[in-house]
């Protein structure tokens, strides 16, 4: 059996291994593939019969001229870069990792609200850079410093990512509110659930980790943004398509969003011409909430272990039944 990981660099740049799945038949893994290059992609997999990608696309195309293929395992929760449809209708399973980046993602939130709070990372190279030695007062800041303890934490999408970030939330002492379609017992010991419209009125942070669906596409736009409070500060490192990111622009540059903390934008690396790029007050990181090494370690384990539950005839995490 062939086995084919189209891009593997960023789950394991080399601190991981891949000895587990190689055990399992024949393998190849590239570090990266050219997403645009479709005659590439099959010229890789075209004989493979289990192929896992994480950003390497797999349209119909791919699925017609590579007759071999029996599974596809998605390296991440997102599963848009596969034409599903497709490879259901080729008799190929194709699955995904659904959990293993939940408390990762929350502490990642959190980290972004925190240096929005405090400028750490401002205030420590002013340090390195001598201007505390040479400061006439014993301290200096040169932003806002913000105490969290009893503002609102509003949380679109309450899910177990949601509620990760709400418990580290509810920790720093924040009331915690909670928007989702499907309220459940774990989320009420956490937060109150209210209206997307009560919480965008009542909530001093947002933070969003809500799935990208036609009804959440742009949640965060010019029309949402008014009814919330002046100074609001807003978080996503969920999905970029998440935010109309000229929306969210806006409204930083004139003050109504005091803050925003993004680790995602809607094209992925962030073209130049992005208008957050530019925004007064907007925390960028380069989609990293997923990263640590134990986020990591545990999704190749769940990759490999959808793969032997597939081979054994007992599929899990399919997305495409």
């Amino acid at each position: 059996m062939k086995i084919v990981v189209l891009d593997g660099y960023t789950l394991n740049p080399g601190d991981l291994s891949w000895d587990s799945l190689d055990k399992i038949g024949e393998l190849t893994v590239y570090d990266r593939t050219s997403p645009a290059n479709t005659e590439e992609i099959i010229k890789r997999i075209q004989d493979a019969q289990v192929v896992f990608t994480n950003k390497t696309p797999m349209p119909a195309e791919v699925f017609e001229k590579c007759r071999h293929i029996k599974y596809v395992g998605v390296l991440a929760t997102g599963y848009n870069v596969v034409d599903i449809q497709a490879a259901k209708e080729k008799g190929i399973t194709v699955t995904n990792i659904p959990t293993y980046g939940t408390d990762a993602v929350g502490q990642f939130a959190i980290a972004l609200l925190l240096e929005i709070c405090h400028h750490i990372g401002h205030h420590n190279k002013a340090v390195h850079d001598g201007r505390w030695a040479e400061n006439p007062d014993w301290c200096f800041w040169e932003y806002p410093l913000i105490e969290l303890a009893g503002k609102t934490m509003g949380i679109i999408g309450f899910g177990r990512i949601g509620q990760a970030t709400g418990r580290i939330a509810k920790a720093l002492g924040m009331k915690v509110i909670a928007n989702d379609e499907f309220p459940n017992e774990s989320g009420r010991a956490i937060a109150e659930y209210v209206t997307r419209e009560e919480l965008f009125q009542k909530a001093d942070v947002i933070s969003v980790h809500c799935p990208l669906l036609p009804s959440t596409e742009g949640i965060i736009c010019k029309e949402n943004i008014e009814k919330m409070k002046d100074g609001i500060i807003i978080l996503n490192n969920s999905r970029g398509p998440l935010v109309v990111e000229k929306d969210l622009a806006d409204a930083l540059n004139r003050g109504k969003v005091y803050a925003a903390g993004v680790d995602v934008v809607s094209a992925e690396p962030i073209h130049r011409d992005n208008p957050l790029l530019k925004a007064k007050n907007c925390f960028i990181t380069p989609h990293i909430s997923w990263a640590p090494k134990e986020s990591r370690e545990r999704l190749m384990n769940i990759a490999i272990h959808n793969l032997k539950a597939f081979l054994h005839g007992n599929a899990v995490n399919v997305v495409n039944k």
